[in-house]
């Protein structure tokens, strides 16, 4: 039965499933909170702010989430910096602040996109009625905004779930990780890394299967 060794380590390939679906949660809540103050940045009237967002993007989109992965657990401990006093919590913390401030770039420029592209005319019949600048984006940029970016967003959640597996890299005990426990117990490779990719896609169809349900719903409601 493919995947059916998964079955025989129960506790390492089940545990590696819950610490994915948390990773990828936190990593996903964290990416959209932080993009859209990134994305607010960006799109502000003050050039500061605008310099700031532009340069976390660049610097999180150009930089290998691997290796930013290795300096939140390895390059904040040389400097004297842990998340947690425990090291299993601390490499599980790292692992999902690095998540969610590397895809907290690319939600950014999904949600930049997403406010520029509300309609100007509404913008300035807002700022006309005696809105201020956040009211009107409170009231009628953001929600608008959200709305069309789900899609997108859903996208970048099904890459997120993926790229947790670079969390093994630094000692998490996610799916990947389980597999490759697995494999140097049993040396039965195939098998180990078919279970891996069927718990990956276990997570991953069912997000695609919503994702795509949601775009459907958003056409027709426009």
């Amino acid at each position: 039965m493919p995947g059916g060794i998964a079955f025989e380590f129960p506790e390492l390939f089940f545990n590696g499933l819950w610490l994915t679906i948390q990773i990828s949660v936190l990593g996903l809540i964290g990416a959209v909170v932080i993009g859209t103050f990134v994305a607010l940045a960006r799109v502000s009237p003050l050039v500061p702010l605008r310099w700031m967002g532009g340069a976390y993007d660049e610097f999180f989109r150009n930089t290998p989430l691997i290796v930013q992965l290795f300096f939140w657990f390895l390059g904040l401990g040389a400097l004297g910096f842990r998340f947690s006093t425990d090291t299993f919590e601390s490499i599980f913390r790292a692992a999902a602040t690095g998540m969610a401030l590397y895809h907290g770039a690319y939600v950014a420029e999904v949600v930049r996109g997403g406010l520029l592209g509300v309609d100007r005319g509404q913008v300035e019949a807002a700022r006309s009625l005696g809105l201020s600048y956040m009211q009107m984006l409170r009231y009628v940029q953001l929600p608008q905004t959200f709305r069309s970016i789900i899609p997108p967003l859903g996208n970048i959640g099904i890459a997120l779930v993926k790229n947790t597996s670079l969390a093994s890299t630094i000692g998490v005990a996610e799916i990947l990780y389980a597999a490759e426990i697995v494999e140097s117990r049993t040396f039965r490779a195939d098998e180990a890394f078919a279970a891996a990719t069927m718990l990956y896609l276990l997570l991953t169809i069912p997000l695609g299967i919503i994702v795509n349900a949601l775009e459907r719903r958003l056409l027709v409601a426009h």
